[in-house]
């Protein structure tokens, strides 16, 4: 079918077994690439109940359909395993140019599955597929690897872990060209199986269905975003653009482990302050005209010769304001740090966050840190318990298990300044000032998630798609609102589309685009109703491996301390309003009360 290389590779490290198979058509229509293709054989290849980190559990490399085009924003690609962190489904999207090479080099997945006996790499070179020896590899850090097996592989395409995967931190990441798929502990999983890296090489061409009404659309997309207002905004100063508007404005920006939703040393991490003085250069993601990624560099002083790709909203908040921390050198190379280690920026911060708040509380002790003073706004103790969790050493050990596990082991009340959402830390917004996000946090698959559902583009702005009139303090209306959104997101993640380009893509216009480079005919109801099987089948995984409702709950801290100051002062969840939405959202999706699909609903969704 023209879109797609045609073929599923399938890798056992266990026994070296290699494994080409044709992807059915039936599939393709019903699944089409990305984040469904993933779902659904995540779904039935791993065992109920399977060790997270144990043989069982696959590794999928999944690129979004338009993987390979030159559809503008079009080059995501997604890993996807069950997660180390929370139990349930992790995906996580990066920008690399990995998707666009593995369909190349003839496929449109890959599953790894077993454990290897010695480190290894899996190195794919179109029709060659190989397992190496990883020996010399393992220890070093994610650039370094990229380096080394580049060295060996030439111009391959190279997605790493550093070493917070090999030692099974739980939100260890995956690293590709400065991109990471960050979230839910993916990075662990490829630890678990031995394996340091996945490079890949691919000479293929892909076929689209209608090459010159393909292209008149590119032409036509890439256009309006170049001319659009937030062109500007988004090129200049990165996805922290709105970081003062979110302090100012809306008072909704996390702080100091959540005790407060406004930073008072914003100025010296705003990006309007220090793009100026250390972007290099844009930095843009595969297919992109509208880059807001950039190379952040220090050329003198403690950390000269520091670059980085960032630094981006969410680490601003994790690394810098939920931690105090108002320094943006200090940032930066905390940032750093935890790229070449390989560790998810926001579960990092939010751990050592969550430390320094037990500190000074006393929950912690300096016998309990190794003699550490964690003290919030301290960038000695933030760089040096980063290095303590990528290594497990001391107190590290603890946070590396993430701070739902981590507050069970350490006990004396600290289970109350534990923020997360199914086990996960949650991204930058205070969702105390923004009740639809709040929801949206609960009923995310992955956990505590932002980008499930993008909900926070239309809860800030009141509008966005087919909603208008929201309000960001209002309880009503949620259900529906974040049901709609997360199976429209569903799509973008599918696609293998960016969702910063969410202003210029909706429904009506993938369908033109995915009629231009597959030929199938779907109608705008019908890539919705794509969006929403995803969702279920998402939502059965996580229920297989005993998701309840309970595990929808919001953190006590977002449910019984109000937001201090600033414009959503005052504003709290109460007990009342969550389950409300969350009664809303499950009738929303036709489940029961307890968040059980009907058994018409799944029938309905061609799921059985």
């Amino acid at each position: 079918m023209n879109g797609f290389a045609g073929r599923i590779l399938k890798i056992d490290l266990t026994t070296g077994a290699v494994e080409k198979s044709p992807l059915p058509e039936a599939f393709i229509r019903t699944y089409l690439g990305g984040t469904g293709f993933a779902a659904r054989f995540l779904y039935d290849n791993v065992p109920p109940n399977a060790d997270a980190l144990g043989p069982s559990n696959v590794l999928i490399l999944a690129p979004g359909l338009l993987n390979g085009f030159p559809v503008p924003t079009g080059g995501k690609v997604l890993f996807c395993a069950k997660s180390p962190l929370t139990g349930t489904i992790a995906e996580s999207v990066m920008g690399a140019r990995l998707g666009s090479e593995l369909k190349r080099a003839g496929y449109d997945l890959l599953l790894v599955s077993g454990v290897s006996g010695s480190p290894c790499y899996i190195y794919i070179d179109d029709e060659d597929v190989e397992i190496k020896d990883a020996g010399g590899l393992w220890g070093k850090d994610t650039r370094a690897t990229a380096e080394d097996i580049r060295r060996t592989e030439g111009d391959a395409v190279v997605a790493c872990i550093g070493i917070a995967g090999e030692n099974l931190v739980r939100y260890a990441n995956i690293d590709c060209e400065d991109r990471q798929s960050g979230r839910g502990g993916l990075g662990a999983v490829m630890g678990s199986k031995r394996l340091k890296a996945i490079a890949v090489k691919g000479t293929g061409n892909l076929r689209p269905h209608d090459a010159d009404k393909l292209m008149d659309l590119c032409l036509r997309y890439t256009e309006r975003m170049i001319e659009s207002t937030a062109f500007n905004d988004d090129t200049k100063y990165g996805t922290g653009e709105f970081l003062e508007w979110m302090n100012s404005e809306k008072g909704t920006f996390p702080t100091r482990n959540w005790r407060e939703g406004v930073f008072d040393d914003r100025e010296k991490i705003d990006p309007y302050h220090w793009a100026p003085l250390y972007t290099k250069r844009n930095n843009a993601c595969l297919a992109c005209p509208k880059p807001c990624g950039r190379i952040f560099g220090i050329d003198e002083g403690k950390y000269a010769g520091l670059r980085i790709d960032g630094i981006e909203y969410e680490l601003l908040y994790s690394l810098g304001g939920l931690c105090g921390m108002g320094d943006i050198e200090e940032l930066a190379r905390a940032n750093e740090l935890c790229d070449l280690h390989g560790l998810d920026g926001i579960s990092a911060g939010a751990a050592v966050a969550f430390a320094m708040d037990l500190f000074q509380d006393g929950i912690l002790t300096r016998e309990d840190t190794g003699g550490l003073d964690l003290e919030f706004g301290d960038p000695e103790a933030e760089l040096k318990l980063i290095e303590m969790i990528a290594r497990r050493e001391g107190l590290g050990d603890v946070l590396a298990e993430g701070v739902k596990r981590a507050s069970e082991r350490i006990g004396k009340g600290s289970e109350d300044y534990a923020v997360h959402v199914k086990g996960m830390e949650p991204p930058a917004y205070d969702v105390r000032g923004i009740k639809g996000m709040a929801l949206a946090f609960m009923t995310s698959s992955r956990g505590a998630c932002h980008l499930r559902s993008c909900a926070y583009a239309l809860e800030l702005t009141g509008k966005f798609w087919k909603f208008e009139g929201v309000d960001r303090f209002s309880t009503k209306g949620k259900g529906v609102e974040i049901k709609e959104l997360e199976d429209m997101m569903t799509v973008y993640d599918v696609l293998g589309v960016c969702k910063f380009s969410r202003g210029f893509f909706l429904a009506e216009g993938f369908v033109d685009i995915l009629r231009t480079v597959t030929g199938l005919e779907f109608s705008e109801s019908e890539i919705l109703g794509l969006g929403e099987r995803i969702n279920n089948l998402k939502h059965m995984f996580n229920l297989r491996e005993g998701l309840t409702r309970d595990d929808f709950r919001l953190p006590k801290r977002l449910l019984t301390l109000p937001i201090p100051e600033g414009v959503s002062k005052g504003h709290v969840v109460t007990e009342e309003e969550m389950n409300k939405m969350l009664d809303d959202y499950f009738e929303a999706r036709g489940w029961s009360k307890e968040g059980l699909p009907t058994e018409e609903k799944i029938s309905g969704l061609d799921l059985v």
